[in-house]
């Protein structure tokens, strides 16, 4: 029987994604046996992670620095904005290294069933961006979802009045996939054969 603190790190853990009660308990069981290379390193890890973390104020991008470091990297293309739903959508995008631009995350999707209107996400930031110039091409990189798709045609509407090259994400991505759950030469190939919306 564990004791309580023990009980209770399981119960923590097994709310993370991919890990039931069953993982976490094995989890908890690396982390007491290997206390001093694995513990501790990870505690400090979350400790300063904790105290850091920001929004960046730009893109809504998660990291330790405001600007995030994506927005202030002066190799990344100002001309090109990646719009995503969400942050694991960014970071896979990323991990391909193909998109040279920057990045915009939304913070979720339109959904009328979970009531989720265009004011609940961070479009309006989207639109300022573009008003303010040098962007050329607006990428719609949604997941291929039925709500994902509804957020990409809402803001084709919204920026039609741009002088700008529009343009989504080829078929490589499949039809309900999610971009955090696809490999990277999927994302590539998807990121390759973009295309102009409409």
């Amino acid at each position: 029987m564990a004791s309580q603190e023990i009980d209770a790190l399981a119960q923590a853990l097994s709310k993370l994604p991919g890990l039931g009660p069953r993982s976490a308990r094995r989890v908890v069981l690396h982390l007491m046996k290997k206390r001093e290379t694995v513990l501790q390193p990870l505690l400090r890890a979350l400790e300063q992670v904790e105290q850091r973390l920001v929004m960046c104020d730009i893109c809504g991008n998660i990291d330790t620095t405001n600007p995030c470091g994506i927005c202030v990297d002066p190799r990344r293309d100002t001309r090109s904005i990646c719009v995503v739903e969400d942050v694991p959508d960014l970071w896979a995008l990323d991990r391909s290294r193909l998109f040279p631009g920057k990045y915009h995350i939304l913070g979720g999707k339109l959904s009328a069933l979970d009531g989720v209107r265009p004011e609940d996400l961070n479009i309006d930031s989207l639109i300022a961006r573009v008003a303010a110039g040098g962007v050329d091409e607006v990428v719609l990189a949604m997941n291929a979802t039925l709500e994902g798709q509804t957020t990409a045609h809402y803001l084709a509407e919204r920026l039609e009045s741009f002088a700008i090259r529009l343009t989504q994400l080829a078929h490589g991505v499949p039809v309900g996939g999610e971009l955090d759950y696809l490999d990277d030469g999927t994302l590539a190939q998807a990121l390759r054969a973009r295309r102009p919306v409409g």
